[in-house]
Formats: C-alpha cells, structure tokens, sequence
C-alpha cells in the first residue's frame, strides 16, 4: 500500500492537470511517462486520485495505467466507487494495466502479451500455452491465471477455467473480473448458490458491472435462500 502523502509534498491539482493534459491530448504516452517522472513521485500522483479536484482524479487514474505498479491498486480500487463516472472508467482500466504488467520478469510480462494476441486472432491453443509459459515463469502471475481461465472457457473446459479463476483471485482477491469469470465458470457446472456468491464478490469490488448484477437479479430468483 501507497503511504500518505505528506502535506508539504501535495501536488496542486490544477499545475498537474495542466502540465499532464497536452501529452494525454497528443495520445503521447512516452512524453506523458517522463513528464511525470521528472515533476513528482507515483506516491504523488496516488493522492490525487483522494482529492476534490475531478479533472485531476481523471488524469491521475489514467496515468497510473502507465505508471502504476501493484501499490496503487488498493487506492485505485476505491476509485471503482467515485461519483464521476470517467473517474470510474479510468481507475478500472488502470487496474486491468497493472495487471497485464504484473509479472515478475519481462519475459513473464512477454509472454502473456503474446497470449493475448493469440487470443484476440481465436488462436485459443495457442493461448493457453503462452498463458501457460508465463505460469511456468512466474507462478504468482494473478493475470496469467485469469487469462488463462478465460481461454479454457471459450472451449467450454469450465471445470479447468474455474481451478485458474480460484488461483487468480487467491493471489488477488480485489481481481473482480477473476470473481466473476469464477462466477460463469460455477453457473455453467450447475453450482448455482456458489456462482451468485462469486458475482456478488465481484460487485462488492466493483459495484458497476451491469451484466453481473443482471445475472445476480437471476440468480437470486432461482436461490432464494441466498437472498440476505
């Protein structure tokens, strides 16, 4: 976790959004990337995302999509629940950065790049193994795991895809889109009650999943007794 920062060292608000913006308007994320460095610390930037200023808590999530590191997806969830919709949006896509970018070596990082790739062209063999390699590099690679089990859902293997959901969200617990992978994987094997349990996780997280609270609604329809 990110510590506070001290007040002597808060960032204005108004100087970092204006010194940030051109970058993000000219879609420069090398010039966004050192400008940042060079004026303020991640721990800086973190807080921004607490204060008042709206603009600034948009700029600031979404410039920790890329500079954040693992420490600043605590406070980066709490932004899940911001009143601002953009601020929402923004804090999500920085998690899902984070956690593409979360292994412990680039080759890890690499290979789970490619997967995606594989992935996105229906290569979904091809996948699994990339997937699978960079398990292999890093076993405590949360997104490895999730995007692994995302792969095996698509060939309908759910028994496979839900033992890498349960793997995903042990490393990490606030990983809401593993919750609900978990959550179709279980609805899929039939376990009903335990299915509702994991999508109401994932929405406790991060309370604007449409589709997951759509099946939550349905789920407690067919599990009444799961209701409270």
């Amino acid at each position: 976790m990110i510590s506070r920062v001290p007040r002597s060292l808060a960032i204005d608000p108004y100087h970092f959004v204006e010194r940030v913006t051109p970058w993000i308007e000219k879609h420069d994320a090398h010039g966004l990337i050192v400008t940042i460095h060079r004026h303020w610390t991640l721990s800086q930037v973190v807080s921004l995302l607490e204060g008042d200023h709206i603009d600034a808590r948009k700029v600031a999530a979404l410039s920790l999509s890329l500079i954040g590191t693992e420490t600043c997806l605590e406070s980066l969830c709490k932004q899940l629940r911001d009143p601002d919709p953009v601020v929402r949006q923004m804090a999500e896509h920085s998690m899902w950065c984070i956690w593409f970018r979360n292994g412990r070596s680039d080759e890890a990082n690499s290979a789970l790049a490619r997967g995606a790739q594989a992935f996105a062209r229906k290569d979904v063999d091809g996948a699994i193994e990339l997937f699978s390699r960079a398990i292999e590099l890093d076993a405590g690679f949360a997104e490895a795991y999730n995007q692994r089990a995302m792969a095996h859902f698509v060939l309908e293997s759910f028994e496979n895809s839900a033992v890498d959901c349960e793997k995903a969200v042990s490393l990490m617990p606030m990983h809401f889109g593993a919750w609900a992978g978990l959550g179709h994987c279980l609805m899929n094997l039939g376990r009903l009650k335990e299915a509702l349990r994991c999508y109401q996780q994932a929405m406790s997280i991060n309370p604007h999943l449409e589709c997951v609270g759509e099946l939550i609604g349905e789920l407690r329809c067919a599990c009444p007794a799961e209701k409270d």
